[in-house]
């Protein structure tokens, strides 16, 4: 079995086929999906989403792009959604951004951590040409300390995911692992420990050779797993097993009550 740990189920391009989009994951072999939010508007969504499905876990965050919105009002309201969250996220940096300011993504981010350690989360990290500040701003806090978390979509350097496991990150590969081009990405996959290691299709973006440039669905996180098995050398269902338990001890999801068929 296989763990998505980051995909944008609620996303448009995917939400009205998921009556057929779970079936087909589930018959590949993905067996949970953990969903983060972007933006407050769609915290509801993903609410419904994982009440509807089970195996469907719900993240809850505020993503850079919209860190003019993080006030006291929506913090409160992601304190309150917090109580059935899996994580905190999508959360963190990214300067490649015009617009909001690095000062207003900061504050959010600060923010939005805090309501992590407050309510014990980890937290799912988005960085886009900002490791040093959001690192910085992780030591400050202890780094991941006891809540954990997870460097998204990691698409740094070798060096730049052993600062994220001092900090004590998970780091999660996506379908960039598979492209012809891709280098770090591979040499990450290589290195990172095995007991430290995700895997998510950051659904609808991001989809694995050969179908890079179409829609990506869930049902592909096993081109990316196939992958990742063959760079380190080891039987893709170790991999499976293995992701799948960092990602079950990371989210703590209740798989108990939840089944293939229960949707």
């Amino acid at each position: 079995m296989l763990f998505d740990s980051h995909c944008h189920l609620d996303d448009p391009q995917l939400l009205p086929r998921l009556g057929a989009l779970i079936p087909e994951a589930e018959a590949a072999g993905v067996a949970a999906f953990l969903v983060p939010g972007v933006h407050p508007s769609g915290w509801p969504v993903i609410q419904a989403l994982s009440q509807k499905i089970p195996r469907i876990f719900p993240a809850y965050g505020v993503h850079p792009m919209h860190a003019d919105l993080v006030t006291p009002a929506i913090l409160s309201d992601l304190r309150r959604h917090a109580t059935s969250a899996r994580a905190i996220g999508e959360i963190g940096l990214d300067y490649l951004l015009p617009s909001p300011s690095r000062q207003l993504q900061r504050e959010a981010f600060i923010a939005q951590l805090h309501v992590a350690i407050e309510t014990g989360l980890p937290v799912l990290l988005h960085c886009r040409k900002a490791f040093e500040d959001l690192t910085a701003i992780l030591r400050d806090l202890g780094g991941a300390g006891s809540i954990g978390g997870v460097m998204h979509s990691f698409s740094g350097s070798l060096e730049s995911a052993e600062v994220c496991l001092k900090l004590g990150l998970h780091i999660s590969l996506s379908g960039t692992v598979t492209y012809a081009n891709a280098r770090r990405p591979v040499e990450v996959a290589a290195a990172v420990p095995l007991e430290r290691l995700l895997l998510e299709t950051d659904a609808p973006d991001l989809a694995p050779e050969p179908y890079r440039g179409t829609v990506n669905v869930p049902a592909l996180l096993v081109t990316t797993a196939r992958r990742v098995a063959d760079i380190r050398g080891i039987a893709f269902e170790e991999l499976a097993r293995r992701t799948f338990d960092n990602a079950s001890r990371l989210f703590k999801p209740d798989l108990s009550l939840s089944s293939p068929s229960s949707h």
